[in-house]
């Protein structure tokens, strides 16, 4: 057995209250442990001096798990009677035992020694302010992400003279096109009808760009989208649809066009608001656009975008009122935190509180790109965009010397890197704003709806960006930020794929198991290209398939929801199939 691949530890994701209740417990070991058990009880159920009055406790054993690429990931579910727990494990590899205590693994005769202090596992109280709650709707959701000013220009009356014709076709970031919040609210009802219960919306406070992410004013809608009126009336709009809306917060950095930033490019270290910002030397040269000289700091290089000292609680204080405003005066539902891994832990931590104090259950989501467990103890964001899921989709369909069981590790690594309660309301995403768009990047319908498939049966909440109901191109951005072609969508060029996307839709909001945390791959089928997984729930099985090869598979046919080339017991190359 090689003990350097077993690890365990006290603290998230591998031992955590998942509610007042439960606790979970998980291990990682290597492939050559066939059999896991856990070992635990109360830490005082012996008496009061920590073991050396004989502790014992029960044995279970750990029958669900994980594989990863190079580990296998153990987990159970326990419950301690009083709140407390104690516990070590057994593992068993080619028919001899370990026992696996916080100081290290000892085998069977140092496990007999009556006088030997073992050192167990402790965790200490389950305090209710301590386990980490998310919000219980979010799991109910399909998100739909727009970039307003391509999505539908609903007040011609508003538009600048900058404004150019709504065009189809590739677009530059620097052109506006006259989307705004009554082109959302003239939509409503087609996102009604295509099944989306949330919104994502990109900025749409004061800024001078199309894309709003170099803020001018927090506290106010961009006119080219409206006013506070036009937003307040949105928000009513969606909920009375019951759909949830979500506001994109760049709190990491601003535009140059904001007040306090241009007290400090006037005054320097004179303006009160000088140590609001990351400010190296001074003065300094705006008219260069870049910040690799080191005179402040930034968002990336971009000098429009100087990034604010998140560490000082006088800029804590300006985005506790700002966050405490939109969610007061307009009852919103979610902020996502544009760049949510450079600002300050501290600065999260007291958003939270703020906002939480206000609507406990607003979803808090993080824009993180990686492992964001730092992130994710309960006391910062509720959720993060789950590009890594993103990632792993995308690498099997463009990797084609990748199998099924390299699937099955990506998969599992994005569902074993956090706590469940994270798991179940993760932000799932196939593109956005930010990357290509998914059908430029597939190039084929097959694979494009194969991913889609995998998108709504994970576990989380699915977003999908405007015009993938449509199957939209566009590159990288600026390319993905195209305008919406409503006259076509309204012509039904595009009804066969819309109905397609409704259908998928439909399935996740209808069917609880698609919602499911639980899946395991079964790998029954030997071609290494067909992809096999099964949801679970405490009813019934849901069986996913997905055809990457070239070779047609045989799959019995039971209850079928949703398939594509399927036909007759076979699965196509480039089909997919879910039953029951």
């Amino acid at each position: 057995m090689n003990f350097a691949e077993i690890y365990h530890k006290t603290e998230p994701p591998y031992c955590y209250p998942r509610n007042e209740r439960e606790m979970i417990v998980n291990i990682k070991t290597g492939y050559e442990v066939d059999r896991v058990w856990i070992c635990y009880g109360d830490p005082y159920s012996s008496g009061i001096a920590g073991g050396a009055e004989g502790w014992s406790g029960t044995e279970e054993e750990i029958i669900y798990k994980k594989d990863l690429k190079y580990q296998r990931f153990w987990t159970t579910t326990v419950v301690p009677e009083y709140k407390r727990l104690k516990y070590y494990f057994i593992l068993e590899s080619n028919g001899e035992r370990y026992y696996y205590y916080e100081d290290g693994i000892i085998n069977g005769e140092q496990q007999k020694l009556s006088a030997k202090m073992f050192q167990y596992f402790i965790f200490p109280w389950m305090n209710p302010s301590d386990i980490a709650k998310t919000p219980d709707w979010v799991n109910h959701m399909v998100w739909y992400q727009i970039f307003p000013d391509r999505f539908c220009n609903g007040n011609p009356a508003r538009n600048s003279e900058q404004v150019k014709p709504w065009k189809k076709g590739k677009v530059r970031n620097e052109d506006f096109y006259g989307g705004d919040l009554e082109g959302i609210i003239k939509k409503l009802d087609y996102l009604k009808d295509l099944g989306v219960t949330g919104i994502y919306l990109t900025p749409i406070f004061e800024s001078p760009s199309t894309h709003k992410y170099d803020t001018k004013n927090y506290m106010e809608i961009d006119p080219q989208f409206g006013d506070k009126e036009v937003f307040g009336r949105l928000v009513e709009e969606m909920h009375k649809r019951d759909m949830k809306i979500m506001l994109d917060g760049v709190f990491n950095h601003c535009g140059t066009s904001f007040p306090f930033w241009k007290d400090v490019v006037e005054k320097g270290p004179e303006s009160p608001y000088f140590n609001w910002f990351m400010v190296h030397k001074w003065p300094f040269d705006t008219t260069v656009w870049d910040t690799r000289d080191g005179k402040y700091d930034s968002f990336a290089f971009a000098a429009g975008m100087p990034k604010l000292n998140t560490n000082n609680p006088e800029v804590v204080a300006y985005f506790q009122k700002v966050c405490s405003y939109w969610v007061e005066n307009f009852d919103i539902d979610g902020i996502r935190f544009d760049v949510g891994n450079e600002v300050s832990h501290q600065f999260l931590k007291t958003i939270r509180k703020t906002v939480k104090s206000i609507k406990p259950d607003i979803y808090l989501l993080g824009e993180i790109w990686n492992d964001a467990s730092l992130w994710l103890a309960g006391d910062e964001y509720d959720s993060v965009m789950n590009y890594p899921l993103t990632s792993s989709i995308n690498d099997f369909w463009v990797d084609k010397s990748l199998t099924k069981i390299d699937f099955e590790h990506t998969i599992n690594r994005c569902y074993t890197m956090y706590m469940q309660q994270n798991n179940n309301v993760l932000f799932n995403l196939l593109d956005s704003h930010d990357t290509d768009r998914l059908f430029s990047r597939t190039g084929d319908e097959d694979a494009f709806y194969q991913e889609l498939c995998v998108l709504f049966t994970m576990p989380g909440s699915p977003c999908i960006f405007y015009g993938t109901e449509i199957a939209m191109e566009g590159g990288h951005d600026p390319d993905c930020r195209r305008c919406m072609p409503w006259d076509e969508i309204e012509a039904g060029v595009y009804e066969e794929r819309i109905q397609q996307m409704k259908k998928l839709i439909a399935l996740r909001k209808s069917q609880e198991i698609f919602r499911s945390l639980h899946f395991h791959f079964p790998n029954e089928i030997p071609n290494p290209r067909v992809i096999e997984y099964i949801k679970l729930d405490w009813d019934y099985k849901l069986f996913v398939y997905m055809n990457c090869s070239d070779k047609t598979e045989e799959i019995p046919e039971k209850e079928i929801l949703f398939s594509r080339k399927y036909e007759n017991g076979k699965l196509l190359p480039g089909g997919v199939l879910i039953q029951k």
